[in-house]
């Protein structure tokens, strides 16, 4: 048995860890960041797969959309790099390439319709400002709202239609509610961020939302997702893992914790009831 593999993703019910080993790697080159503008996920999704194809080392690739942006710009007063809006941003980070070659395909993003706008930070700086774009959604969301928060995976090739119909979900059963969505696209993590209209009370808010959550967790099982990704299960999604982990597999994860937990000691309660 592998215990690093069986220990990964546990959240601390099967032991506790005293000792780790972590390989060192080799410090990254230059690192190239870019900021591109595309009307919609669909977009975000057929650039992803162009950059994959690119000569570039990708890094980084993630993406948000157009109410993310704006929620940053209330709460951090920070300015766009374009006057246009558009619905979805793609923030991409690379190292290495060939400069001409690199110069050649971003032109060629332009002429094949793959993005509407676009602009590369000149210097660590910029660089800087851009990211901040992008790791100021979090607080933004909070600082400017109250929201709702769930952390899911998908399959890459799923993200399209997932969030087509997540939209068509809310838009038909909470019209007038935001959503925000933001994430790596790279591994199909997606954060889904769903807004309190001003005009609904708090209590109800929370209690609809908890209520939409079965409807997105159906949408993640029916695109063969997770119904987390980063933030793991604890006790807020205990009982909704069975979306999405069939029943043989809640039962084996239930024999592995009796057999290296008989005691139930190790941060009870969590992922699963024994």
């Amino acid at each position: 048995m592998d215990l690093r593999q069986l220990f990964i993703g546990s959240e601390g019910t099967l032991g506790i860890i005293t000792e780790a080993t972590l390989k060192l790697t080799r410090l990254p080159g230059k690192q190239d960041v870019f900021l591109f503008a595309v009307p919609d996920v669909a977009a975000v999704l057929r650039l992803f797969r162009d950059a994959r194809q690119a000569p570039l080392a990708l890094s980084a690739y993630e993406f948000f959309t157009d109410r993310c942006l704006a929620r940053v710009q209330r709460h951090r007063k920070l300015r766009s790099p374009f006057e246009a809006p558009s619905g979805c941003y793609v923030l991409l980070e690379s190292e290495g390439g060939d400069p001409a070659a690199v110069e050649a395909w971003l032109g060629s993003l332009f002429e094949r319709g793959l993005v509407t706008d676009g602009t590369q930070a000149q210097g660590v700086g910029q660089a800087a400002e851009l990211w901040s774009l992008r790791e100021s959604i979090s607080e933004s969301l909070s600082a400017t709202g109250v929201l709702h928060k769930n952390d899911i995976s998908l399959p890459v090739a799923n993200l399209e239609a997932f969030c087509s119909e997540l939209d068509a979900i809310f838009a038909s059963r909470y019209p007038g509610w935001e959503i925000c969505l933001f994430g790596h696209i790279g591994d199909g993590n997606l954060h889904v961020n769903v807004m309190k209209p001003d005009a609904v009370e708090k209590a109800d808010f929370f209690a609809h939302a908890k209520k939409s959550d079965h409807a997105m967790f159906d949408l993640v099982r029916k695109h063969g997702g997770s119904i987390s990704a980063e933030h793991g299960i604890g006790l807020l999604k205990k009982d909704y893992l069975d979306y999405t982990r069939a029943p043989g597999e809640l039962e084996l994860l239930r024999t592995l914790k009796r057999a290296l937990d008989p005691e139930g000691i190790l941060n009870p309660g969590k992922i699963l009831d024994v």
